[in-house]
């Protein structure tokens, strides 16, 4: 997928390492692909002093030497961010850090709280002022209007405070002495544990690990707060209401090929749904082209099981921006054509399948299409290793509204028209579990079952044309 889907935000977090901020910079860039508006770290030097850089644009913008040299000390926690709800804008970019007499403390969320209206006008009333219009926010100031006393363990705080959440989050809290993890009780978040020398790191996907040098320990459970500190790795469960929903677009799009989420690589799992789209949808064609770069695995996958030979016959510029983040949908028009370029001397004369993991607005596909037809191709069939993408989600994937998606109002006939394509399949909801091995995904965006109360997300939704 080269337009259409904003990526969610990524978490990486480092205790008992020296040059802490420098391994949350590495492992950043692994995570880049998670969001790519703004970046931050707070680090915790010896003197057990909280410091932050953060900024927006791509990491390696925001940082350099002398930023790093800010940010002394072995514990750490960064945070790459594409805005979902509350918005983009300096203020929203974290981690955020907060100054208490109990003690300062920096935070750093991916996913998107669906109760957070009715909890922060909540807290609004109690005289909380709020500095940003993120929800990731809401957590920081749930922990302080706590029941429990100052004098008892902030860890009794934070599992009150995550109890009154609803919706997706990884979350990482850091003071001076520790950092807390935790995972939302439905599982829609991947957040893992690594060892790196006498410390430990957490992040959003294992292939920040890979980066750093970590070992892999285990994936957080849904529900799960774990305390990283000099006693080591303390583990709580803050929910026994819980599911292992795992955001099917985590496998489908959003995660690295060379990570694994819940024990199955994201390369395994598309090129699996690649197979199984082969066997529900084959195609009379002479290749296999799959866009670059999240569909290339699945596109190897059909490739296995139709025997049609597998074609680099789209070639991505991988120094332009990504697409789905241009602010008009003229400028990601103009993103498509200078990001993708077909083969001409492989297309020129083809029937050729197109493999791509999802579609939104579907104006991208169009102009794939229309560039292999205008690079010579003779057939184009489009093949899609997800189903449909039919309703908003409200978890921390900014989808487009309801109008917007292609397929919401569409019959995959009149979908097939407007992309302009001579045939169109998408892949069975099956598929998907089977693909993963799983028995249970989040599937809300292809079938409207949100495993969550919506509150008044889904009111705000119906406003704003998404329902």
């Amino acid at each position: 997928m080269i337009g259409g889907l904003h990526e969610e935000c990524g978490v990486f977090g480092v205790w008992g390492v020296p040059h802490a901020a420098e391994l949350t910079y590495y492992a950043l860039h692994s995570l880049q692909h998670r969001g790519q508006e703004g970046c931050g770290i707070v680090s915790v030097g010896e003197d057990g002093q909280l410091r932050r850089v953060k900024g927006l644009g791509l990491v390696s913008k925001v940082f350099d030497g002398s930023h790093l040299a800010q940010l002394p000390g072995n514990c750490a926690i960064g945070h790459v961010r594409y805005s979902t709800a509350g918005g983009g804008g300096i203020e929203n970019v974290q981690p955020f850090f907060f100054r208490h007499h109990t003690g300062d403390f920096a935070l750093a969320h991916n996913g998107n709280i669906v109760n957070s209206y009715e909890l922060r006008r909540e807290l609004e009333d109690m005289g909380s002022l709020f500095h940003a219009t993120s929800d990731s926010e809401i957590l920081a100031h749930l922990i302080k209007k706590s029941t429990f006393s100052q004098n008892d363990p902030r860890i009794f705080s934070i599992v009150e405070a995550l109890n009154r959440l609803e919706g997706a989050f990884a979350f990482l809290i850091m003071t001076k002495n520790r950092i807390y993890a935790a995972r939302d009780k439905y599982g829609f978040r991947p957040l893992s544990l690594g060892r790196l020398g006498d410390g430990y790191v957490v992040s959003s996907e294992t292939c920040a690990f890979g980066a750093v040098g970590a070992e892999f320990i285990r994936d957080l459970e849904p529900g799960e707060v774990v305390t990283i500190d000099h006693h080591g790795l303390r583990c709580r469960k803050y929910s026994d209401s819980i599911r292992h929903a795992m955001c099917a677009m985590e496998y489908i799009y959003f995660s690295r090929p060379d990570s694994d989420i819940e024990s199955r690589n994201v390369h395994t799992f598309r090129r699996e749904t690649g197979r199984l789209l082969a066997t529900e949808a084959p195609a009379d064609a002479d290749i296999v082209v799959g866009v670059p770069d999240s569909s290339l695995s699945a596109a190897m996958g059909y490739s296995d099981v139709s025997g049609l030979p597998y074609e680099m016959g789209l070639i991505k510029n991988k120094y332009i921006a990504r697409t789905f983040i241009q602010p008009s949908q003229e400028l990601r028009d103009k993103g498509v054509k200078m990001k993708l370029s077909p083969v001409r001397s492989i297309i020129a004369g083809k029937r050729v399948v197109l493999i791509d993991d999802s579609i939104v607005r579907g104006t991208t596909s169009l102009r794939i299409v229309r560039m292999l037809r205008e690079a010579g191709a003779n057939e184009v069939h489009v093949r899609i290793a997800s189903p449909p993408i039919k309703y908003p989600c409200f978890y921390g994937v900014d989808i487009s509204t309801y109008e917007e998606l292609l397929c919401a109002s569409r019959t995959v006939e009149q979908a097939r028209e407007a992309i302009e394509a001579d045939s169109l399949a998408f892949l069975s909801e099956q598929a998907l579990f089977d693909a993963g091995k799983r028995a249970d995904l989040c599937l809300a965006c292809f079938n409207g079952k949100y495993p969550t109360p919506l509150f008044t997300a889904i009111e705000n939704a119906n406003k704003d044309g998404k329902f």
